[in-house]
């Protein structure tokens, strides 16, 4: 460890996949730099920002993501500047401005209309921005980051904050500030990131660049860096909700010279954390809490080295069911995670870098139940602690933008597992009624990696090859090819794509132990153990996006994906403890369409439609499966639609500028319904189980739960503005109608949850400088 960590200060930089670095340098026509105030905009990357030069006319804006930008500089008594630049590479691009006397007028032509197709772009890409995230309704605790991605087309919100792309069960990768998430980041495994410290964010479901591996159903760039601004500065929120939620934020940064501090601290409480069995909403208080510190300096002008430092905890009931709140049943259960991050980047020539970056994690989760608890008592202590490094250098030769680079990851994951039964007749007479485990393993895997973009006149093509080798409870090694292509009509503003990827997904870490262990044969002569493999598979995709009247960005695909081994979970009844386990195979495709209207006097808005059938099949590998769940699931060789085969997904936003400090949104969301297993049990057992109102929302003849929709609004404004500060003052109500959901039922991999009835929230923000 001291050598990876003087081996990144020897290096130097934070630095992002798909991300570059502008460095502006603003003189008048002698020569003279010239302090001014930036723009900086990007309608395809939802990125406007604003800087200030400092007293040498220079600023350095990071870690923007790859893409064509709008640049305008003002300052008084001088004729305003309007350019385009590119970033394509992890190379700092040096972009001189020189401003004439206002005297001397030129005509200005570029406008932020120029950025709002990406004419380099070669994957299935969506980009939410700071206004968007500034202006998301108030979700509950731990589920902000994840409302926000349920808005892409393409992605599907399950029970409890699960995120599901294209099909794809616990496939969802994070990268935060260019370091990789695989664990399951939804409210009921790990503590949520800080909305309010998200800069950017982009989300891929396609044409993946090869230094991506292990979870490729769909990939979450976000950048938390603080902005360029000198001094003291940051935010304060805090808001009001139903069902007693309560949250607050702070974010203090102070930016230097050379280097720049920042702290965040957020805490927040509900009544309602997880989606609830039944309408009652018993015991379903969640709490949470998170902080981080960072550091970043920059040493000279070709390095830099940062620290970030975080932790977070949730702690929150399981709801009970009918029968269990009339038993007492009580279930707690906690997660925490604590990190530290290392980066750093070198420059060794204007056409070469190099950065390496590093990552320990502590992640815990636990479950207690009291012995009224049925039909079992449960407890779980679990975690893993591992260490990630990950090296690679860019460089540009030509038309071609080269990658390469490897990383690591060495850990250790312990499982300690229990559970009791305390009601049998809801079980096999076979099942024992008791079991525990214990088991400690290392997890060690590598990749290798390289990737090259090529531009040549109107093509770009992306092509790369990664290789993986994995080591857990199995041993497993693959190669992935990947190819993506882009042409662009200029003319017409039209982009066409394809794109092919090969992936090789690791198995989830959560619970992997025991599901993949020999002592689950204990369980009944039925029980056979498999450790749960990895999956493969091959993804296709083609696409269009234009650009219409410089307002209108429309972007379609079509997909298809075939898997082997494929990912998903078996829950232990409503405990919220799920372990791993794969399917033989899945083929999922689909279709998207989404609409954009970038603000066009005081309208924008977006619109966006999905379409996905996916069919798996049988057997099951892995899972901890109770009585004849056993039998089914582990001899069965029947396909079946897979638990996110919602064929047809709508949603929408609209928004209205009415003033310079106030606007009003109205969004909208359809959902055609997901399927369920067959439910044995009578009807007159599911109203005794869930109720009546429940169970109306639920078609045995089709196997689906009724269509879903959700109606919210929202409002905002800025009740003082001052050079130096400003305080805002947001309200909305979600679920307008108050209609009752049903997102899941009776499931034995997803359970059953309910979506939230009406609610009504209320956020207050300072903005200092």
């Amino acid at each position: 460890m001291p050598a990876v960590f003087l081996l990144l200060l020897a290096l130097g930089q934070f630095s992002q996949s798909n991300t570059g670095e502008l460095r502006l340098t603003v003189t008048d026509t002698a020569g003279l730099p010239l302090p001014g105030d930036v723009e900086l905009v990007s309608d395809a990357n939802r990125l406007h920002q604003t800087f200030n030069t400092d007293t040498h006319g220079q600023l350095v804006a990071k870690r923007l993501p790859f893409g064509v930008y709008r640049v305008a500089v003002v300052r008084a008594g001088f004729a305003g500047f309007a350019g385009l630049v590119e970033i394509r590479s992890a190379l700092p691009i040096d972009y001189p401005v020189v401003l004439r006397l206002a005297a001397i007028r030129t005509q200005v032509t570029v406008s932020a209309a120029d950025t709002l197709l990406d004419r380099r772009q070669t994957s299935s890409e969506h980009r939410i921005g700071a206004e968007t995230i500034e202006q998301r309704t108030s979700a509950l605790p731990g589920r902000s980051l994840l409302d926000l991605v349920n808005t892409q087309p393409g992605w599907l919100l399950e029970a409890n904050g699960i995120l599901h792309p294209r099909g794809s069960e616990y496939q969802t990768q994070y990268v935060v500030d260019g370091l990789p998430l695989t664990d399951n980041r939804s409210p009921a495994f790990a503590p949520e990131l800080d909305a309010d410290a998200v800069h950017t964010m982009s989300i891929l479901t396609g044409g993946y660049p090869a230094e991506y591996g292990r979870k490729l159903g769909g990939v979450i760039e976000i950048v938390t860096t603080p902005g360029a601004h000198r001094g003291v500065g940051g935010t304060v929120s805090a808001s009001l909700g139903s069902f007693q939620t309560a949250s607050g934020d702070a974010i203090v940064e102070h930016g230097g010279e050379k280097s720049t501090l920042g702290v965040t601290l957020a805490g927040a409480g509900t009544d309602r954390y997880l989606d609830p069995p039944v309408e009652k909403n018993h015991t379903n208080h969640g709490s949470t809490t998170n902080g981080s510190l960072r550091y970043e300096r920059d040493v000279t002008t070709s390095s830099r080295f940062g620290v970030i430092l975080r932790h977070g905890d949730a702690r929150f009931l399981v709801p009970n069911e009918r029968v269990q709140q009339e038993a007492g049943q009580r279930q707690d259960r906690s997660s925490t995670e604590t990190a530290a991050q290392f980066s750093g980047q070198r420059i060794f020539s204007p056409n070469v870098v190099a950065d390496v970056r590093a990552m320990v994690r502590d992640v815990s989760a636990r479950l207690w139940s009291n012995a009224a608890s049925t039909p079992i008592v449960a407890s779980q202590n679990r975690g893993f602690r591992d260490l990630y490094v990950k090296g690679a250098v860019s460089a540009h030769a030509g038309v071609h933008e080269l990658k390469a680079g490897a990383d690591a990851n060495l850990g250790r994951v312990r499982e300690d597992f229990s559970c009791r039964i305390t009601d049998p007749g809801a079980f096999d007479a076979m099942t024992p009624g008791a079991f525990s485990f214990a088991g400690r393993h290392a997890d060690r895997e590598q990749a290798l990696f390289i990737q090259d973009q090529m531009r040549m006149g109107m093509w770009t093509v992306n092509a790369g090859l990664r290789w993986d080798r994995y080591a857990l409870v199995v041993r497993d090694n693959a190669f992935s090819p990947r190819l993506a292509a882009a042409w662009s009509w200029p003319a017409a503003d039209v982009v066409l794509r394809a794109s092919y990827d090969h992936v090789f997904q690791t198995p989830a870490i959560e619970d992997l132990l025991i599901a993949s262990s020999e002592s689950v044969e204990r369980l009944g002569s039925d029980v056979v153990r498999l450790p749960v493999p990895s999956s493969r598979g091959d993804f296709y995709e083609v696409g269009v996006s234009k650009a219409i009247a410089g307002r209108v960005r429309v972007d379609a695909a079509l997909f298809k994906r075939r898997m082997t081994d494929v990912a998903d979970d078996d829950l232990l009844l409503n405990t919220g403890v799920s372990f791993p386990i794969a399917f033989h195979r899945a083929e999922i495709h689909g279709a998207e369409i989404k609409l954009e209207l970038r603000r066009w006097k005081n309208i924008a808005g977006s619109l966006g439609y999905s379409y996905l059938h996916g069919v798996g099949e049988l057997p099951i590998t892995g899972g901890l499966f109770l009585g004849e769940e056993a039998t089914t699931g582990l001899a069965s060789t029947e396909r079946f639609p897979v638990t996110q085969d919602q064929r047809h997904t709508i949603r929408g936003r609209a928004s209205y500028q009415f003033s310079s400090s106030g606007w009003i949104a109205l969004a909208g969301s359809y959902g055609s319904g997901l399927p369920f297993e067959d439910f044995d049990d009578r009807p007159e057992d599911a109203v005794a189980q869930f109720g009546q109102r429940v169970v109306d929302r639920v078609n045995f003849e089709t196997g689906r739960v009724r269509p879903s929709a959700s109606l919210d609004a929202s409002a905002g404004m800025v009740i003082t503005k001052s050079a130096k500060h400003a305080l805002r003052l947001q309200a909305e109500v979600r679920n307008l109608t108050n209609r009752l959901d049903v997102i899941n039922f009776a499931g034995l991999f997803s359970g059953t949850a309910l979506a939230a009835p009406r609610s009504v929230a209320v956020r207050l923000r300072v903005d200092f400088r």
